[in-house]
Protein backbone atom coordinates (compact mmCIF):
# COMPACT_ATOMS: atom_id res chain seq x y z
CA UNK A 1 0.00 0.00 0.00
CA UNK A 2 2.83 2.48 1.00
CA UNK A 3 4.62 1.64 -2.49
CA UNK A 4 1.35 2.12 -4.38
CA UNK A 5 0.83 5.70 -2.24
CA UNK A 6 4.47 6.49 -3.25
CA UNK A 7 3.66 5.97 -6.82
CA UNK A 8 0.55 8.28 -7.20
CA UNK A 9 2.57 10.93 -5.46
CA UNK A 10 5.20 11.11 -7.65
CA UNK A 11 2.86 10.50 -10.82
CA UNK A 12 1.30 13.71 -9.11
CA UNK A 13 4.34 15.38 -8.56
CA UNK A 14 5.36 14.38 -12.53
CA UNK A 15 1.53 15.83 -13.79
CA UNK A 16 2.74 19.05 -11.84
CA UNK A 17 5.93 19.86 -13.43
CA UNK A 18 4.34 18.37 -16.97
CA UNK A 19 2.07 21.65 -16.85
CA UNK A 20 4.72 23.96 -15.95
CA UNK A 21 5.94 23.70 -18.93
CA UNK A 22 5.14 26.15 -22.03
CA UNK A 23 2.46 29.03 -21.17
CA UNK A 24 -0.71 28.61 -18.92
CA UNK A 25 -2.72 31.18 -18.51
CA UNK A 26 -4.66 31.83 -14.84
CA UNK A 27 -7.78 34.12 -14.57
CA UNK A 28 -8.40 35.64 -11.09
CA UNK A 29 -11.13 37.73 -10.88
CA UNK A 30 -10.93 38.16 -6.96
CA UNK A 31 -7.72 40.29 -8.01
CA UNK A 32 -9.07 41.70 -11.89
CA UNK A 33 -6.29 40.32 -13.51
CA UNK A 34 -4.96 37.64 -15.79
CA UNK A 35 -1.91 35.76 -14.92
CA UNK A 36 0.46 34.88 -18.18
CA UNK A 37 3.13 32.15 -17.32
CA UNK A 38 5.51 30.53 -19.11
CA UNK A 39 7.31 26.97 -17.39
CA UNK A 40 5.71 28.36 -14.23
CA UNK A 41 6.96 31.55 -14.20
CA UNK A 42 4.82 35.17 -14.29
CA UNK A 43 5.72 36.91 -17.86
CA UNK A 44 3.20 39.25 -17.48
CA UNK A 45 -0.83 39.91 -16.67
CA UNK A 46 -3.81 41.61 -18.08
CA UNK A 47 -4.90 43.80 -15.45
CA UNK A 48 -8.38 45.80 -14.91
CA UNK A 49 -7.81 47.64 -12.02
CA UNK A 50 -10.55 50.03 -10.72
CA UNK A 51 -7.97 52.68 -9.96
CA UNK A 52 -6.15 52.70 -13.19
CA UNK A 53 -9.08 53.64 -15.63
CA UNK A 54 -7.53 51.65 -18.60
CA UNK A 55 -6.26 47.77 -18.91
CA UNK A 56 -2.93 47.02 -18.93
CA UNK A 57 -0.02 44.50 -18.82
CA UNK A 58 1.96 44.78 -15.83
CA UNK A 59 4.69 43.60 -14.85
CA UNK A 60 6.21 42.93 -18.10
CA UNK A 61 9.56 40.43 -17.25
CA UNK A 62 11.72 39.16 -19.38
CA UNK A 63 12.30 34.96 -20.00
CA UNK A 64 14.93 35.09 -16.77
CA UNK A 65 12.29 37.00 -14.80
CA UNK A 66 13.78 40.63 -14.91
CA UNK A 67 11.03 43.44 -14.07
CA UNK A 68 11.21 46.10 -17.14
CA UNK A 69 8.09 48.52 -16.20
CA UNK A 70 8.10 50.87 -13.70
CA UNK A 71 6.97 50.05 -10.72
CA UNK A 72 5.11 52.87 -9.32
CA UNK A 73 2.23 53.66 -9.13
CA UNK A 74 0.96 50.06 -8.83
CA UNK A 75 3.94 48.66 -6.87
CA UNK A 76 6.48 51.48 -6.46
CA UNK A 77 10.43 50.90 -5.77
CA UNK A 78 12.80 52.88 -4.04
CA UNK A 79 15.16 55.11 -6.98
CA UNK A 80 11.61 54.86 -8.88
CA UNK A 81 10.51 58.41 -10.60
CA UNK A 82 6.49 59.17 -9.12
CA UNK A 83 5.92 61.54 -11.96
CA UNK A 84 2.48 60.68 -14.53
CA UNK A 85 1.12 58.10 -12.31
CA UNK A 86 -1.20 57.20 -15.56
CA UNK A 87 2.40 55.57 -17.24
CA UNK A 88 1.73 52.26 -15.64
CA UNK A 89 2.95 48.89 -17.82
CA UNK A 90 1.82 48.54 -21.12
CA UNK A 91 -1.30 50.25 -22.31
CA UNK A 92 -3.19 51.65 -25.57
CA UNK A 93 -5.10 54.77 -24.87
CA UNK A 94 -5.38 58.91 -26.14
CA UNK A 95 -5.55 62.08 -25.11
CA UNK A 96 -8.25 63.25 -27.31
CA UNK A 97 -11.57 61.30 -27.74
CA UNK A 98 -14.40 63.03 -28.67
CA UNK A 99 -12.96 65.84 -26.64
CA UNK A 100 -12.25 63.54 -23.38
CA UNK A 101 -8.93 62.90 -22.47
CA UNK A 102 -8.29 58.86 -21.98
CA UNK A 103 -4.72 59.12 -21.79
CA UNK A 104 -4.18 61.16 -18.69
CA UNK A 105 -6.84 60.00 -16.46
CA UNK A 106 -5.66 58.94 -12.99
CA UNK A 107 -6.16 58.64 -9.02
CA UNK A 108 -4.25 62.43 -9.27
CA UNK A 109 -7.22 63.90 -10.86
CA UNK A 110 -9.00 66.26 -8.78
CA UNK A 111 -12.90 64.90 -8.40
CA UNK A 112 -14.41 68.66 -9.88
CA UNK A 113 -12.37 67.69 -13.04
CA UNK A 114 -13.18 64.29 -13.72
CA UNK A 115 -15.65 64.93 -16.50
CA UNK A 116 -12.98 66.02 -19.11
CA UNK A 117 -12.01 62.65 -18.39
CA UNK A 118 -12.83 59.13 -20.26
CA UNK A 119 -12.01 55.42 -18.62
CA UNK A 120 -11.56 52.23 -20.71
CA UNK A 121 -13.77 49.69 -18.81
CA UNK A 122 -12.35 45.92 -19.07
CA UNK A 123 -16.34 43.90 -20.15
CA UNK A 124 -15.09 39.97 -20.41
CA UNK A 125 -12.54 37.45 -21.65
CA UNK A 126 -13.59 36.26 -25.10
CA UNK A 127 -11.33 33.48 -24.88
CA UNK A 128 -7.80 32.07 -23.85
CA UNK A 129 -5.47 29.43 -25.17
CA UNK A 130 -2.22 27.97 -24.04
CA UNK A 131 0.33 26.35 -25.82
CA UNK A 132 4.33 25.34 -25.37
CA UNK A 133 5.92 28.34 -27.22
CA UNK A 134 2.65 30.64 -27.87
CA UNK A 135 -0.61 31.88 -25.81
CA UNK A 136 -3.52 34.38 -26.60
CA UNK A 137 -6.13 36.00 -25.05
CA UNK A 138 -8.97 38.07 -26.40
CA UNK A 139 -11.12 40.35 -24.12
CA UNK A 140 -13.49 42.93 -24.78
CA UNK A 141 -13.55 46.69 -22.91
CA UNK A 142 -15.87 49.82 -23.58
CA UNK A 143 -14.30 53.42 -23.83
CA UNK A 144 -17.10 55.13 -21.82
CA UNK A 145 -17.62 58.77 -21.05
CA UNK A 146 -17.61 60.10 -17.74
CA UNK A 147 -21.78 59.47 -17.47
CA UNK A 148 -21.26 55.57 -18.85
CA UNK A 149 -22.38 56.05 -22.30
CA UNK A 150 -20.14 54.41 -24.45
CA UNK A 151 -17.99 55.87 -27.43
CA UNK A 152 -16.06 52.87 -28.50
CA UNK A 153 -16.26 49.23 -28.23
CA UNK A 154 -12.42 47.28 -28.09
CA UNK A 155 -12.26 43.61 -29.26
CA UNK A 156 -8.27 43.30 -28.54
CA UNK A 157 -6.26 40.12 -29.11
CA UNK A 158 -3.18 39.56 -27.12
CA UNK A 159 -0.71 36.89 -29.07
CA UNK A 160 2.50 36.04 -26.28
CA UNK A 161 5.07 34.05 -27.70
CA UNK A 162 8.73 33.01 -26.94
CA UNK A 163 10.87 32.33 -30.01
CA UNK A 164 14.19 30.91 -28.33
CA UNK A 165 15.29 34.18 -26.30
CA UNK A 166 12.75 36.18 -27.51
CA UNK A 167 9.68 37.29 -25.70
CA UNK A 168 7.04 38.80 -27.69
CA UNK A 169 3.48 40.47 -27.33
CA UNK A 170 1.50 41.10 -30.48
CA UNK A 171 -1.71 43.36 -29.61
CA UNK A 172 -4.52 43.63 -32.46
CA UNK A 173 -7.28 45.75 -31.07
CA UNK A 174 -10.34 46.52 -33.16
CA UNK A 175 -12.40 49.80 -32.07
CA UNK A 176 -15.97 50.35 -33.26
CA UNK A 177 -17.57 53.20 -32.92
CA UNK A 178 -20.77 53.01 -31.00
CA UNK A 179 -24.05 55.35 -31.82
CA UNK A 180 -22.05 58.52 -32.02
CA UNK A 181 -19.41 59.68 -34.41
CA UNK A 182 -16.13 59.19 -32.57
CA UNK A 183 -13.09 62.00 -33.21
CA UNK A 184 -9.61 61.28 -32.50
CA UNK A 185 -8.08 65.00 -32.40
CA UNK A 186 -4.52 65.36 -34.19
CA UNK A 187 -2.51 65.90 -30.17
CA UNK A 188 0.63 64.41 -28.60
CA UNK A 189 -0.38 62.02 -26.27
CA UNK A 190 -0.94 58.40 -27.20
CA UNK A 191 -0.88 55.86 -28.07
CA UNK A 192 0.23 52.30 -27.57
CA UNK A 193 2.97 52.80 -25.25
CA UNK A 194 5.18 51.14 -22.25
CA UNK A 195 7.02 53.27 -18.91
CA UNK A 196 10.61 51.22 -18.44
CA UNK A 197 12.18 50.81 -14.95
CA UNK A 198 14.94 53.03 -13.69
CA UNK A 199 17.78 51.41 -15.14
CA UNK A 200 16.31 51.54 -18.72
CA UNK A 201 15.57 55.64 -18.26
CA UNK A 202 18.45 57.26 -20.34
CA UNK A 203 20.95 59.56 -17.88
CA UNK A 204 19.65 62.91 -17.06
CA UNK A 205 20.31 65.99 -15.50
CA UNK A 206 16.64 66.82 -14.61
CA UNK A 207 15.69 67.07 -11.43
CA UNK A 208 12.31 65.06 -10.30
CA UNK A 209 10.28 63.45 -7.67
CA UNK A 210 11.61 59.98 -6.31
CA UNK A 211 10.64 57.33 -4.21
CA UNK A 212 12.90 56.49 -1.17
CA UNK A 213 13.45 53.36 0.54
CA UNK A 214 10.46 53.84 2.71
CA UNK A 215 8.09 54.32 0.16
CA UNK A 216 7.72 58.17 0.98
CA UNK A 217 8.30 60.74 -2.59
CA UNK A 218 11.19 63.03 -1.96
CA UNK A 219 12.51 65.69 -4.62
CA UNK A 220 16.14 64.53 -4.70
CA UNK A 221 19.27 65.34 -6.90
CA UNK A 222 19.06 62.91 -10.04
CA UNK A 223 21.41 59.61 -9.27
CA UNK A 224 22.28 58.55 -12.47
CA UNK A 225 24.13 55.44 -11.16
CA UNK A 226 23.13 52.36 -12.81
CA UNK A 227 20.73 54.60 -15.31
CA UNK A 228 21.77 52.73 -18.92
CA UNK A 229 18.93 53.33 -21.46
CA UNK A 230 19.46 54.21 -24.92
CA UNK A 231 16.68 54.54 -28.23
CA UNK A 232 17.45 53.93 -31.14
CA UNK A 233 14.85 53.96 -34.44
CA UNK A 234 14.83 52.14 -37.51
CA UNK A 235 16.53 55.01 -39.21
CA UNK A 236 19.37 54.70 -36.82
CA UNK A 237 18.42 58.15 -35.22
CA UNK A 238 19.43 57.72 -31.67
CA UNK A 239 18.88 59.29 -27.79
CA UNK A 240 16.15 62.09 -27.41
CA UNK A 241 16.18 62.79 -31.02
CA UNK A 242 13.93 59.99 -31.63
CA UNK A 243 11.50 61.69 -30.20
CA UNK A 244 9.20 63.10 -33.30
CA UNK A 245 11.08 60.96 -35.56
CA UNK A 246 8.83 59.08 -37.55
CA UNK A 247 10.04 55.17 -38.24
CA UNK A 248 8.58 51.09 -38.59
CA UNK A 249 10.36 50.31 -34.95
CA UNK A 250 12.36 52.14 -32.16
CA UNK A 251 14.32 49.92 -29.43
CA UNK A 252 15.11 50.85 -25.81
CA UNK A 253 18.74 48.92 -24.99
CA UNK A 254 20.08 49.04 -21.37
CA UNK A 255 21.18 47.13 -18.54
CA UNK A 256 19.54 45.70 -15.72
CA UNK A 257 20.70 43.00 -13.09
CA UNK A 258 23.82 42.28 -15.40
CA UNK A 259 21.88 41.51 -18.00
CA UNK A 260 21.82 43.57 -21.69
CA UNK A 261 18.07 44.40 -21.88
CA UNK A 262 16.72 45.34 -25.28
CA UNK A 263 12.67 46.80 -25.22
CA UNK A 264 11.38 47.28 -29.21
CA UNK A 265 8.03 48.42 -30.46
CA UNK A 266 7.18 47.66 -33.89
CA UNK A 267 4.46 49.30 -35.88
CA UNK A 268 2.21 47.58 -38.44
CA UNK A 269 1.98 48.16 -42.59
CA UNK A 270 -1.70 48.18 -42.31
CA UNK A 271 -1.78 51.19 -39.16
CA UNK A 272 -3.16 54.69 -40.31
CA UNK A 273 -0.10 56.69 -39.94
CA UNK A 274 2.37 53.86 -40.75
CA UNK A 275 5.03 54.55 -40.03
CA UNK A 276 4.75 56.00 -36.79
CA UNK A 277 5.80 58.81 -35.07
CA UNK A 278 7.23 58.15 -32.20
CA UNK A 279 6.76 59.52 -28.46
CA UNK A 280 9.65 58.07 -26.63
CA UNK A 281 10.99 60.31 -23.82
CA UNK A 282 14.53 59.87 -21.68
CA UNK A 283 12.54 59.39 -18.66
CA UNK A 284 11.17 56.33 -19.37
CA UNK A 285 8.04 57.09 -21.87
CA UNK A 286 8.03 54.78 -24.43
CA UNK A 287 4.92 55.04 -27.23
CA UNK A 288 4.16 55.27 -30.75
CA UNK A 289 1.57 57.39 -31.85
CA UNK A 290 0.09 56.65 -35.38
CA UNK A 291 -2.81 59.50 -34.64
CA UNK A 292 -0.90 62.60 -33.66
CA UNK A 293 1.33 64.21 -36.76
CA UNK A 294 0.67 67.84 -36.19
CA UNK A 295 3.09 68.35 -33.14
CA UNK A 296 5.84 65.94 -34.10
CA UNK A 297 5.91 67.34 -37.40
CA UNK A 298 5.93 71.11 -36.31
CA UNK A 299 2.52 71.64 -37.82
CA UNK A 300 3.50 70.72 -41.65
CA UNK A 301 1.05 67.07 -41.07
CA UNK A 302 -2.67 66.88 -39.41
CA UNK A 303 -4.38 63.79 -38.95
CA UNK A 304 -8.03 64.46 -37.23
CA UNK A 305 -9.36 60.85 -37.75
CA UNK A 306 -12.94 59.70 -37.16
CA UNK A 307 -15.24 57.13 -37.27
CA UNK A 308 -18.47 57.08 -38.20
CA UNK A 309 -21.32 55.03 -35.89
CA UNK A 310 -21.03 50.99 -36.65
CA UNK A 311 -17.62 51.75 -38.35
CA UNK A 312 -14.52 50.07 -37.40
CA UNK A 313 -10.53 50.53 -37.28
CA UNK A 314 -7.68 47.90 -36.20
CA UNK A 315 -4.23 48.22 -34.95
CA UNK A 316 -1.71 46.14 -34.54
CA UNK A 317 2.10 46.67 -32.40
CA UNK A 318 4.73 44.23 -31.53
CA UNK A 319 6.86 44.46 -28.25
CA UNK A 320 10.28 42.79 -28.43
CA UNK A 321 11.36 41.87 -24.51
CA UNK A 322 14.83 39.82 -24.23
CA UNK A 323 17.87 39.74 -21.77
CA UNK A 324 20.18 37.22 -23.57
CA UNK A 325 22.02 39.94 -25.73
CA UNK A 326 22.15 43.05 -27.45
CA UNK A 327 19.84 43.13 -30.38
CA UNK A 328 20.83 44.81 -33.67
CA UNK A 329 18.90 46.62 -36.44
CA UNK A 330 19.05 43.79 -38.28
CA UNK A 331 17.32 41.46 -35.74
CA UNK A 332 14.51 44.50 -35.73
CA UNK A 333 13.99 44.35 -39.48
CA UNK A 334 13.37 40.78 -39.46
CA UNK A 335 10.70 41.01 -36.71
CA UNK A 336 9.20 44.06 -38.78
CA UNK A 337 8.84 42.05 -42.06
CA UNK A 338 7.83 39.12 -40.41
CA UNK A 339 5.22 40.93 -38.05
CA UNK A 340 4.21 42.91 -41.24
CA UNK A 341 3.02 39.72 -43.20
CA UNK A 342 0.63 38.52 -40.41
Amino acid sequence: MKNWILIITMMITLQGFAQKKGFSIQPDPSKKQVEILYNGKLLTAYCYYDSVFKPFLFPVNTLDGIVVTRGYPNTPKAGERTDHPHHTGIWMNYESVNGLDFWNNSTAIPSERRDHYGTIRHEKIISQQAGKNRASLTVAANWQRPDGHVLLHEITRFDFIVDNNLFLIDRSSTLTAADLQVDFKDVKDGFFAIRVARELEMPSKEPGIFVDVHGNETKVPVDNNGVTGMYTNSDGIRGDSVWSTKGRWTMLTGKKAGKDITVGIIDHPRNIGYPTYWHARGYGLFAANPLGRKVFSNGKEELNYSLSPGASTTFRFRILIRSDKGTTAADMNQLADEFGKK
